[in-house]
């Protein structure tokens, strides 16, 4: 349901920036709004499941977001629905690292765990799929409210069988303590750091808004990792934790491959209905095999992992993803569907499955269970952070190159491409980059490896993402290779 309402909205956008009279700067807020809350209240959502139970806190956060989705619907201005979509991230920061968690405590590290988290990460595939193909449906027929609605039913199903389906599990040795100041301070920061980056299309990057925004973000921030280090009694982040070189590295690559794909559906969506004329129905459809292919690669991504190791499958991840949105930044306003958005969406997409589920899985290898919802959160809010930023840069980036082709005598049309041009461009540079910092972060040391290989082996191991001999023992199929 979660990864649902990000893609039905994408697909219904068009439609709510002509409803509400948005600006493609401002329609971005429809996103961010819910990107930004959900990634700066999911550590506070982890702590919350851990503290006060996972079941519970999972029930509480679905029906918190049902009913914020149906404030969303009958928003009749751009402030309500903006407010509506903040607290609809306010309940998936509750109920996303619940269910996370309850994955991670339920099955045991290696090949059970790896299947529950394919499963998981093609549920996500699912949901996306399923969302392109019901945004248009559901807009075309009804408008766009009922995208929201539709979440109404589904999370009634999901409390009515979470009730006797999800045992309920918790930690008694935690001290109470929230930390919703570290959450506050924290969400304060990106929203304003956001906020300094969007304005600048408009205010120039010299402007004393936008540098004064995005500084006190800078600051909000700093204020925030001052509290975890120093002064917060039971912080939620503890610090210590990033010590974890593969946690550390695993969530600054999943924050690079959300800061160059999650804005690729906003940027299509607008490009096939904005620029090529399709109807929301005809722009689902047309969705559907980049859904399809997210859901396909991420099924398979556990098996890749066994018989290769995370650290390769992550790197061709990331690698097709660059080469799928490079693909992207040749549309054109008379690019061909079939030519340019189908493999260029394709690859991406493929790609895009095909990292998240190895990278959920190094983020949380080797961590005990006592701070498992940590690393739940913590993977969670690197993919939602990346996101809401890689969105809000590209935005800015694509509205100010369309404003200067306009100035130059560029056809609307043409100076709209040319933006989502730019925009791709950037967003596969930024893939790229992540390709090679996984490849140079994730690749184990040889003191990693040192109890199952040793001299030559381990040097090579080392250059080559980990894969290396198992001792005697055989292993089993589905284990991941040894960090």
């Amino acid at each position: 349901m979660v990864i649902l309402d990000v893609s039905i909205v994408n697909v219904a956008l068009p439609s709510i920036q002509r409803g509400l009279h948005f600006g493609t700067t401002g329609l971005q807020w429809v996103v961010n709004a819910y990107t930004i809350t959900f990634g700066g209240f999911l550590l506070l959502g982890g702590r919350a499941a851990d503290l006060l139970g996972r079941r519970r806190m999972f029930l509480a956060g679905t029906a918190l977001f049902s009913a914020s989705s149906l404030l969303c619907a009958f928003a009749d201005s751009r402030g309500v629905l903006i407010g509506a979509r903040a607290l609809q991230g306010f309940g998936g920061a509750v109920l996303s690292p619940a269910s996370l968690s309850i994955i991670t405590t339920s099955f045991a590290e290696g090949s059970e765990r790896n299947r529950a988290l394919g499963a998981w990460g093609a549920m996500a595939g699912l949901g996306d799929a399923s969302g392109v193909l019901f945004g248009g449906i559901l807009t075309q027929a009804f408008g766009w409210p009922a995208i929201f609605v539709i979440n109404a039913p589904i999370g009634l199903a999901v409390i009515t069988l979470g009730r006797g389906v999800i045992p309920e599990s918790r930690r008694d040795d935690l001290r109470r303590d929230f930390d919703a100041p570290g959450a506050i301070l924290v969400t304060l920061g990106l929203v304003a750091v956001v906020y300094g980056i969007v304005r600048s299309d408009s205010l120039g990057w010299g402007s004393i808004a936008v540098l004064g925004s995005i500084a006190l973000g800078i600051a909000l921030l700093g204020a925030f990792a001052l509290l975890e280090g120093r002064l917060a009694a039971a912080p939620l982040l503890p610090l210590a934790v990033l010590k974890m070189r593969r946690l550390r590295a695993a969530n600054l690559a999943m924050a690079l491959l959300y800061a160059g794909v999650f804005s690729m559906w906003f940027f299509l969506s607008l490009f096939m209905q904005g620029v090529l004329g399709y109807s929301a129905l005809k722009a689902g459809v047309a969705f559907l095999p980049i859904t399809l292919s997210v859901a396909l690669a991420s099924t398979f991504a556990p098996r890749m992992v066994a018989r290769v190791g995370a650290c390769r499958v992550i790197v061709a991840g990331m690698l097709s993803s660059a080469v799928g949105l490079a693909l992207l930044s040749q549309v054109s306003a008379g690019a061909s569907y079939l030519t340019v958005v189908l493999p260029g969406g394709v690859i991406a997409g493929a790609g895009f499955g095909m990292t998240v589920v190895p990278l959920t899985i190094t983020a949380v290898q080797g961590v005990s269970p006592a701070q498992s919802g940590l690393a739940s959160g913590l993977i969670n809010t690197a993919r939602l952070v990346g996101g809401a930023l890689g969105l809000a840069v590209l935005t800015t980036l694509a509205d100010s190159h369309t404003a200067s082709q306009l100035t130059r005598g560029a056809s609307r049309l043409g100076a709209l491409a040319s933006g989502y041009q730019l925009a791709f461009a950037v967003a596969a540079a930024t893939c790229f980059l992540g390709s090679l910092l996984s490849l140079f972060l994730l690749r184990p040391d040889p003191s990693d490896i040192a109890t199952v290989a040793s001299g030559r082996e381990a040097r090579r191991a080392a250059w080559t993402c980990g894969r290396v001999d198992a001792p005697p023992k055989p292993p089993d199929p589905m284990t991941p290779e040894p960090s």
